[in-house]
């Protein structure tokens, strides 16, 4: 009897490990294997549709706020692909969650060498990018109005009229007193002045002032250079990051 009882327990034991084991593997096999929820194609098509459009709105925010030393079509083929690969994407890890693990350790090997140049340019890759995911999400009315927004403001924040940038002035003269003279000539003539830096020796005073002007007029700089113990003045935009 108690063999009996022995040999039953065992055969419990036995028949409920299978059974764990069992529904372990049908529950991955119905959450991760089998349930794969496909794309319909009229929504990747839609999706990938306004992922030109939009981004080749983005390509022409791009070209008209542009302000660089020069100016790159390649960047702005870019803000296209990248627009749509990203809504791509979105879509394939939307559909499948086993992908959208594979593609999280595929993307966290990526490393992008090229330098950024223009601090802008850094925002237009973020839009591309964010645009992508809403579209690959099915936001597709935050995507178009957020990008709407977002364009406008980069228009009228990046065309601001020239003469409110900052400019240097680099002048050399023969003294002190000239130097004096210069800036009380260059205080009606500007809207602000500021020293960034000085060199003085023996006959000879270099000045590098930055200065915003009135207007957008440069004729002063021909009356400072005329002015006498001038020996030259050159004026250059400047962004902070290069002159020209």
């Amino acid at each position: 009897m108690q063999r009996d009882k022995a040999s039953v327990r065992k055969e419990l034991i036995q028949s409920a490990e299978g059974e764990e084991r069992m529904t372990f593997n049908d529950i991955f096999k119905s959450n991760f294997m089998e349930q794969i929820n496909g794309v319909n194609t009229l929504d990747m098509l839609i999706a990938l549709g306004l992922a030109l459009l939009v981004g080749m709105f983005i390509f022409f925010v791009y070209k008209k706020t542009y302000n660089g030393v020069m100016y790159s079509s390649t960047f702005g083929v870019t803000l296209v692909a990248i627009t749509m690969i990203t809504t791509i994407v979105i879509l394939a890890v939307t559909s499948n969650v086993v992908l959208s693990l594979g593609m999280v350790g595929a993307l966290s090997i990526v490393r992008f060498r090229t330098a950024i140049k223009e601090p802008l340019d850094i925002a237009f890759l973020f839009w591309s990018i964010a645009v992508g995911i809403i579209l690959g999400a099915g936001l597709i009315p935050m995507a178009v109005f957020g990008s709407v927004v977002i364009g406008a403001v980069l228009y009228i924040l990046a065309n601001r009229k020239s003469y409110m940038n900052p400019y240097i002035l680099v002048i050399d003269c023969d003294s002190h007193d000239t130097e004096m003279k210069v800036k009380e000539f260059l205080k009606g003539k500007v809207r602000k002045m500021v020293v960034k830096s000085k060199k003085a020796q023996k006959g000879s005073v270099e000045l590098n002032l930055e200065i915003r002007i009135k207007e957008d007029d440069t004729d002063f700089i021909n009356q400072v250079a005329e002015m006498s113990g001038v020996y030259s003045a050159v004026l250059v935009s400047y962004n902070g990051d290069y002159m020209s």
